[in-house]
């Protein structure tokens, strides 16, 4: 396969990917995807949806039980994970306590028989990429969850890999610095221009740095997308719940593609057949205030009144829980100075876009 036919097919293709565990259902089931050259792909999902599985037979730390992983159009499956040219950071880092930043980053050039000056000169490059060049000297234990963080990244870049594979790098660390290396690691990823494989199961993590976002659910690929297309067009009622906060209502489609919920009478901004439906509306996209009913059109806009049952203040935002008529629903609006708080009670008229209701077969 010539290297522009391996960049048409995507430079890492994991084709039909599978790992079982005895006569249980496969914790990887025949995952197929590709990853383009200089893409970041997060695996995004749950606890135990096989993300990181995927990642671990993707390395060859873990043996797929069928399918392949090609890289540039050839097949690495069979390969011991020194041969597949990838750099891992892992969940806990996994740093040597006994040695020195700098040995840490040199000890996978030091296995592949580098020269020491050759040695040397790419780690400093390294450190220097994640400023950590004035700290090469210290142990582990003397470093910030962010530092030995950004010690794990430079020993997995300095041998400079074809793939870099990130296994919720970002977990043990509190929320500050966890959108401060967001930012560190996207940049560095971006310069170099390497293909990375980003595990997560934070959906803003996913969002905010992610090319495109495969959504896993029980060894099942459930959505593959943009950010943008992952939360504003989700495929499923599971990525519509799980990437971002929902409403989720249940109702009856009619042959008009109107759906009942309750007493409400809602659209959808995609048909379906008539039936059960599950309904799925945003809560930031509700518009709510005061009164009986809003200005909008009743063509493009979905609309209910209900009463406050409960109204929580949260720095940033303003959520409600709203009750129309037995169909609870929560709204929530960015806060500003001056804004008024709804009160237990009150009467409040509620409207969002069809083109943000999703409607689901059931």
């Amino acid at each position: 396969m010539t290297e522009a036919t391996a960049d048409a097919r995507g430079h890492l293709v994991l084709d039909r990917l599978e790992k079982r565990y005895g006569a249980a259902p496969p914790a990887v089931a025949a995952l197929s995807l590709e990853v383009r050259r200089g893409e970041l792909l997060g695996l995004l999902g749950p606890s135990g949806c096989g993300k990181t599985t995927t990642l671990r037979m993707i390395g060859g730390l873990t043996p797929a039980s069928s399918g392949r992983v090609v890289v540039d159009g050839r097949d690495v499956t069979a390969l011991p994970p020194h041969l597949r040219n990838m750099g891992i950071v892992f969940q806990n880092y996994a740093l040597f306590p006994h040695m020195t930043v700098a040995g840490n980053v040199a000890f996978g050039l030091e296995m592949r028989g580098q020269t020491r000056a050759d040695i040397n000169a790419r780690v400093v490059r390294a450190l220097a990429m994640v400023h950590l060049d004035h700290l090469a000297h210290r142990r582990p234990r003397e470093l910030s969850g962010g530092q030995q963080q950004r010690v794990a990244l430079a020993r997995a870049l300095v041998i400079e890999p074809a793939i870099l594979l990130l296994d919720e790098p970002l977990s043990n660390l509190d929320a500050k610095l966890r959108e401060e290396m967001r930012g560190e690691i996207r940049d560095i990823q971006r310069r170099l221009g390497i293909t990375t494989i980003f595990v997560t199961h934070d959906q803003v993590e996913a969002l905010a740095m992610c090319d495109r976002i495969a959504v896993l659910r029980e060894g099942h690929l459930e959505q593959l997308g943009t950010p943008f297309e992952i939360y504003e067009a989700p495929a499923t009622p599971f990525v519509a719940s799980f990437v971002g906060r929902t409403n989720r209502l249940t109702g009856l489609r009619d042959a008009t593609g109107a759906i009942a919920v309750s007493h409400l009478r809602l659209h959808a901004a995609r048909g379906g057949r008539p039936g059960p439906v599950t309904v799925m509306v945003r809560p930031h996209r509700i518009l709510f205030g005061s009164g009986a009913a809003m200005g909008v059109d009743a063509a493009t806009w979905n609309r209910a009144t209900g009463t406050v049952r409960r109204a929580t203040y949260v720095g940033d935002v303003l959520s409600c829980e709203v009750d129309c008529g037995g169909v609870l629903l929560t709204v929530e609006r960015h806060t500003h100075a001056g804004i008024a708080m709804p009160r237990e009670g009150e009467a409040l008229a509620l409207a969002w876009r069809v083109s943000d209701t999703f409607a689901f077969d059931a």
